[in-house]
């Protein structure tokens, strides 16, 4: 794997980076501009977890609360930072929700992510998940790093009476 350049990329805010992935998180779909963004191509990115694009520095906590909320059949809004092939970062504002066959079963699942407001990124995203991740790191068993950062987040939102994507679509809202 790639080790992070520390070269943020941006991407126009009127476009719309796409992907579709089936139950386990492999990749079904990725539109041109997740796929020129990310550096890969089409061929190399099909049948890949989409994780294959996560940053080393997001909290995992964010992971879990997206897997679990879309688990239920809910969709949720996240902000992420994904990583290229390169090693250069970019964060997006994603919008993830659970697709369905027609017999209402989910079948996959798809995410839309924008370009998301810089200030909000730097002033409220970076530390929180700075935080996160230092909680995480901070135990040497990682799933104890996981449920004390996934706590820290839990309580934070229970103290703001917020669930995650409430959270996140405010700061998107107030940008």
């Amino acid at each position: 794997m790639t080790a992070p350049s520390g070269r943020e990329v941006f991407f126009d805010a009127n476009d719309l980076i796409v992907s579709k992935t089936d139950l386990k998180g492999r990749l079904t779909y990725a539109n041109d501009i997740f796929l020129d963004i990310a550096g890969y191509t089409e061929a190399e990115v099909i049948g890949q977890p989409h994780s294959m694009i996560r940053h080393p520095d997001m909290p995992r906590c964010v992971f879990k609360l997206l897997w679990d909320t879309l688990k239920t059949g809910s969709e949720i809004f996240a902000y992420v930072m994904n990583m290229g092939k390169n090693g250069d970062h970019y964060w997006v504002l994603a919008h993830v929700t659970p697709s369905y066959d027609a017999a209402g079963q989910i079948i996959g699942y798809h995410s839309t992510r924008r370009l998301p407001n810089p200030q909000t990124i730097q002033s409220v995203v970076i530390p929180l998940y700075r935080e996160l991740s230092g909680i995480e790191e901070s135990h040497a068993n990682r799933k104890d790093g996981l449920a004390a950062s996934h706590q820290k987040m839990l309580d934070m939102l229970a103290g703001k009476e917020q669930r995650y994507d409430e959270f996140v679509a405010g700061l998107a809202l107030a940008a």
